[in-house]
């Protein structure tokens, strides 16, 4: 048998037996056969044993990929049963234990295959095999595809003769999951073999073109911020992220840019001072996403999230001050190449440290605690979300159950038995209070502003005042009321309520009143867009200063009988 057929159908058999796997382990999932954390452990080989043995075969021999696969496999498992010993059940997992175990599944794969040949710190290699692989897996998940839209479609076409022989197959649920692994690791041995024609230099030299215009995407950016100013960076974590994303992507280009040896990187020239401009100035998003990021934890405390983000930044500093450097001391293209291997290394162990060593939720857990005891305000708890962080979350629940019951803690039993954090006694002050500070608009129209609050209960009362407490970076209130006669055909006044969140996002709700019952509508824009983090502060901004015109919406509908038809902008 040709070598070529015997590694097809090796390739398909591994992937049959993946998919096998899988369907079984949904089986078990699905029917609690097994304790769930032998369930975890299971689960997390099985998924990178099958994804690393199909991704490395090709470059490797099938048996060595299989036997490296199954040693990643069972340190990520390992690790992932350790993580899970800080939930009481693993259904509690949240996504970040999950990302730091696809980091350490994934970026070990290309180390792997290098030291197969010329050495897991030749960087040639290390490239070629990362970008290899993602070509190689794109490929044949697109195959995939493929052939699954020409399964169906020759079930449609047999359903006009009335052949049920493919739905019939079908209806077996081991069947998809077998043809799916099949068809990916066939595809997968197809893709190898030609590997010669298939490979990703074409990737590489699209995603060069990018690189100007994300430099002057960034370079724009900096420009700006001292005309903009920094409110609009420092609103809530998604400003964060949004750098960090910019920031990951300019890493990527300027490592395409670089590529795997200077007789393959881009040519001197525009390319090249280009691809220097982005290393250089990355370290600049990086920093601002480490500067939200860290005032945020100053006013919030931590949270697994946030720490989370915090681990991205520090990524993103390492890059940009490697890259910066590297552009600075010359010869930079070698050094960015070194940085690249440095921080991948970094990154598997800092993954490795998240899953193992590093308890999140004990931090966050801790953090926020002492919030609490600094200032000794209910409201700096934020009970539901800490019940959410495992072990440690329930420990520190246990004890502020345990204060409740000391004299003095009246509000912080009545937050832990589900209570609003101010007793319903209260929501006259409430009412007073928020009347205090709500911008409201027009400013005479304070009837039907009474009325609305006179039927909300204390619980929204207690969000709004909350809300319009917090000052926003640029200076309005993070709420304001606007009235008006928005329904012409419904009698007296409706209100829409405009809050700001403390990530920066926009609240909007249409307020009305059913026979004294505080009713809440959505809002949206004839545009089908609202706006949300700095263009929101700014409506806000705007609305506090005078009341909006109100004004005929451009629409006419067609009413036939009881139905009315409207065509939405």
């Amino acid at each position: 048998m040709a070598p070529t057929v015997q590694q097809r159908i090796g390739m398909a058999l591994l992937g049959a037996l993946a998919g096998l796997s899988f369907y079984l382990l949904a089986k078990v999932i699905d029917e609690a056969l097994l304790a769930e954390r032998l369930t975890l452990a299971l689960s997390g080989f099985a998924v990178v044993f099958f994804a690393g043995a199909l991704s490395m075969a090709g470059p490797m021999r099938l048996l060595r990929a299989a036997l490296a696969s199954a040693l990643l496999g069972a340190l990520v498992a390992a690790l992932l049963s350790v993580a899970g010993l800080r939930y009481a059940s693993v259904t509690e997992f949240g996504a970040f234990p999950l990302a730091a175990a696809f980091v350490l599944a994934t970026l070990p794969m290309p180390f792997v295959m290098a030291a197969a040949g010329a050495g897991w710190r030749d960087y040639s290699s290390l490239f070629t095999h990362a970008w290899g692989m993602f070509v190689r897996l794109s490929l044949a998940f697109v195959f995939v595809g493929v052939v699954w839209g020409m399964i169906l479609l020759s079930d449609a076409l047999f359903a006009l003769i009335g052949l049920t022989l493919i739905t019939d197959l079908l209806a077996f649920p081991v069947v998809p999951f077998l043809l799916t692994g099949m068809t990916f690791g066939l595809a997968l041995a197809v893709v190898n073999e030609l590997s010669d024609y298939v490979s990703p230099y074409l990737i590489l030299r699209l995603l060069r073109l990018l690189v100007l215009p994300v430099l002057v995407v960034l370079v724009v950016f900096v420009a700006a911020l001292p005309l903009r100013g920094l409110s609009g960076l420092f609103g809530g974590l998604s400003s964060a992220a949004t750098l960090l994303a910019m920031v990951a992507a300019a890493v990527t280009l300027v490592s395409a840019a670089v590529d795997q040896e200077d007789g393959q990187a881009v040519a001197a020239g525009l390319g090249a001072r280009a691809a220097q401009a982005l290393a250089l100035v990355l370290v600049v998003p990086a920093a601002l996403a480490a500067w939200a990021l860290w005032l945020r934890v100053g006013q919030y405390g931590w949270t697994p999230g946030r720490l989370f983000g915090a681990w991205m930044a520090a990524l993103a500093l390492g890059y940009g001050g490697f890259y910066a450097a590297a552009v600075l001391r010359g010869n930079w293209r070698a050094r960015i190449r070194s940085a690249n291997v440095t921080m991948a290394l970094g990154l598997i162990g800092s993954a490795a440290l998240w899953l193992g060593v590093i308890s999140p939720e004990a931090i966050s857990t801790r953090s926020q605690i002492a919030r609490f005891d600094a200032s000794g305000d209910v409201k700096d708890l934020e009970l539901y979300t800490i019940s959410q962080w495992g072990l440690a979350g329930a420990a520190a629940r246990a004890d502020l159950e345990a204060r409740a019951k000391l004299p003095g803690q009246e509000a912080l039993a009545a937050a832990l038995a589900g209570d609003p954090v101010e007793p319903e006694a209260d929501a006259g002050k409430l009412r007073a209070d928020l009347v205090a500070i709500l911008p409201l608009q027009p400013a005479t129209a304070t009837a039907t502003r009474d009325a609305m609050l006179a039927a909300a209960d204390p619980a929204l009362l207690s969000y709004w005042l909350a809300s319009c407490q917090v000052i926003l970076p640029a200076g309005p209130r993070a709420c304001a009321m606007v009235v008006a006669d928005l329904w012409t055909d419904a009698p007296g006044e409706e209100a829409l309520m405009v809050i700001s969140n403390a990530d920066g996002f926009m609240s909007y709700s249409g307020l009305t009143l059913d026979a004294g019952n505080l009713v809440q509508h959505g809002i949206s824009s004839s545009n089908g867009f609202l706006p949300e983090q700095a263009e929101g502060a700014a409506l806000l901004a705007a609305l506090q200063r005078a009341a909006p015109a109100v004004q005929a919406a451009p629409f006419n509908l067609l009413r036939a009988g009881q139905t009315d038809m409207l065509m939405l902008p």
